[in-house]
């Protein structure tokens, strides 16, 4: 379907020592995660190692809790040694929101279901204006008081959604701030869908799109997927997070796969084009002859943050080596006591499987 909604761009970061992420208009989806545990000082040195790694895996933000003004600090601490744009997720209190402010936080999400009255919404916008852009984060399972009794009444979930965004968009708008993007999750795959549809038509803003509370790897990446691609299709979604009850690395490979299958199915978004390697493995049967599940894994996080388009193919056996995969640049496979690497359909090395990781870093590098 030819994308037809251009969404306004919100800058995020770009200041001090923080690059800059643009978000809207003709940019590419940005695909951000969610750190997973409390940070503690004494954990600085290896987080920074971290966000650095998750940072070439194609990661172009990183959200924090931020349940207090300690960790409030401790993020701030944390922003001023890395060049990630890292973004403070905020519920209940305003002035958390306001204290992280006074450090290179590149943005903050607040949720309008129970942050509290207009005048402590108005004092977290005053305090961004221009320089800090604002996610309104709506949750199903948050939603503002008589929302959530309308909804037990029988109210579509997706409307409650749309209708506590709408009701914080007039507030942002009231008071003249324009840098804000909208999210609007729920577990559900089409309250996802049905909210998101509803809201394009209604404001610019850009649009943060996933399924929060998804479940573990394989639930959550297929409930995630059916909601992000029906919308990404669609043209509608400028960033994603892929909620899975699983690890930061799986939801940037997941984010960045379920951006790349929408693009191919709408070719003409040119947002949904993102430079990378292509991974292709077979699923291994009884024929196999080489560990494609083993290899797969020890070189799935360098693949991922190489940048260059090309194909990279991991086979178990003759059947679905060189020939099946003949469109790969760069291909491995094993036949007997013996391991093939391969460039397009032809065989350039055969080698013992303990020569295998170093043969084919050497070809790869050559690519």
């Amino acid at each position: 379907m030819k994308q037809e909604r251009i969404s306004k761009i919100v800058k995020i970061g770009g200041f001090s020592h923080i690059r800059s992420v643009y978000i809207g208009g003709n940019h590419p989806v940005a695909v951000q995660t969610m750190w997973k545990d409390r940070l503690c000082i004494e954990d600085f040195e290896s987080a920074v190692v971290k966000i650095e790694a998750l940072g070439k895996m194609g990661c172009d933000l990183l959200r924090f809790a931020v349940p207090d003004i300690q960790s409030a600090e401790v993020l701030g601490c944390l922003a001023e040694m890395v060049s990630m744009p890292l973004v403070a997720d905020i519920h209940f209190d305003y002035k958390i929101a306001l204290r992280c402010m006074d450090f290179p936080i590149a943005k903050i999400r607040i949720n309008p279901g129970n942050i509290g009255n207009k005048d402590k919404t108005r004092m977290v916008l005053e305090k961004a204006a221009g320089k800090i852009p604002i996610r309104i984060g709506v949750n199903a399972g948050s939603l503002p008081p008589d929302l959530r009794e309308r909804v037990d009444e029988g109210m579509d979930t997706s409307s409650a959604l749309c209708e506590a965004a709408m009701r914080e968009i007039a507030v942002f708008e009231e008071f003249s701030f324009n840098d804000f993007l909208v999210s609007m999750k729920a577990t559900k795959t089409a309250d996802i869908i049905r909210a998101n549809r509803f809201l394009s038509q209604r404001t610019d803003a850009p649009l943060h799109i996933g399924v929060t509370e998804a479940g573990p790897l394989t639930a959550g990446v297929v409930r995630n997927t059916a909601a992000l691609l029906a919308l990404l299709t669609e043209g509608i979604g400028d960033t994603v997070r892929v909620s899975l009850s699983d690890s930061m690395e799986n939801e940037v490979i997941a984010g960045r796969e379920i951006v790349k299958a929408a693009f191919e199915l709408a070719p003409e978004n040119e947002k949904l084009r993102r430079r990378g390697v292509n991974i292709v493995s077979c699923p291994r049967c009884g024929r196999h002859g080489f560990d494609t599940h083993g290899f797969t894994d020890r070189w799935m996080s360098k693949l991922y943050a190489m940048d260059k388009d090309i194909t990279v193919a991991v086979m178990g056996c003759e059947v679905n080596g060189p020939v099946e995969a003949k469109h790969a640049d760069l291909g491995i496979t094993g036949a007997g006591d013996k391991v093939l690497i391969f460039k397009h359909g032809e065989v350039i090395k055969t080698i013992t499987a303990d020569q295998a990781d170093a043969a084919f870093e050497e070809e790869l590098n050559k690519l």
